[in-house]
């Protein structure tokens, strides 16, 4: 007989599908059995994505798409809504670390990560949410996970418009829970600590890639697949059970 996969039927929409977390959360997701469906502007990087997962037997459809442009975002859920008659599951993972010294005055760098990873985040949510709600509606539960950061706990020189950006995207993820719960969405965020990503290849500071490359080889980092192990066991818990917040650290990270 052949095994029902705990996440059979769901649609599950990855922003920031190209690369890392979100590359990891989306292979990972399709064996679990939902259909997936990856959000990011590299389009050549999401098609290689889709091909590898149908060749491991998954299910998934690419769409180009940039979180920080709210048109492009809408598209993509009109889009879902009309194929796959909308998303039950939406994990918000597009994001960028541009740290740098604040007496720097480095605007671009703060605007890049206040349009990706705030404006983005909100984009996503307003154009997907909906489709929750009524996913919800029909089967009882729907998913809304966000990525946040250890950095919106902890103290990081240079880090100040990175953190404060995770820092809203932890708080704004409690607010919506309270919101949603009621109507069957459950809202979670997951707050990595170093995990090796291509996101620390953005890093143009030399005080913080000073840093990076101290713990470099001191401990041992987290993984995507750590992350997207994480997101895949939130979304199959009972529909009654709702992880709010979840900080997953390396093993020899202290803060």
């Amino acid at each position: 007989m052949e095994t029902v996969k705990s996440l059979e039927g769901r649609v599950a929409v990855i922003t920031g599908a190209s690369s890392g977390i979100g590359e990891a959360a989306a292979e990972h997701l399709a064996e679990l059995g939902a259909r997936v469906v990856v959000l990011a502007r590299r389009a050549d990087r999401l098609g290689e994505l889709v091909t590898r997962i149908e060749k491991n037997g998954g299910q998934a459809v690419a769409i180009a798409a940039d979180v920080s442009d709210a048109a492009s975002v809408q598209a993509a859920a009109d889009r879902v809504l009309a194929e796959f008659g909308g998303a039950d599951l939406l994990f918000n993972n597009a994001g960028v670390m541009l740290p740098a010294p604040v007496d720097q005055v480095r605007a671009d760098l703060w605007q890049q990560e206040i349009d990706t990873n705030v404006t983005g985040l909100m984009n996503a949510i307003g154009a997907f949410v909906p489709q929750l709600i009524a996913s919800a509606a029909r089967t009882g539960v729907a998913d809304l996970i966000n990525t946040s950061s250890i950095g919106a706990q902890n103290i990081y020189p240079n880090f100040a418009v990175y953190a404060g950006t995770k820092a809203f995207v932890t708080h704004s993820s409690r607010q919506l829970r309270a919101e949603l719960g009621s109507r069957n969405v459950r809202v979670s965020v997951v707050e990595p600590g170093l995990v090796r990503t291509e996101l620390q290849g953005h890093v143009t500071d030399p005080g913080a890639n000073a840093w990076l490359d101290g713990v470099k080889d001191s401990l041992e980092w987290l993984v995507a697949e750590d992350i997207a192990r994480t997101v895949g066991f939130i979304a199959t818990l009972p529909r009654h059970v709702n992880i709010q917040q979840i900080t997953v650290m390396p093993t020899a990270q202290a803060s």
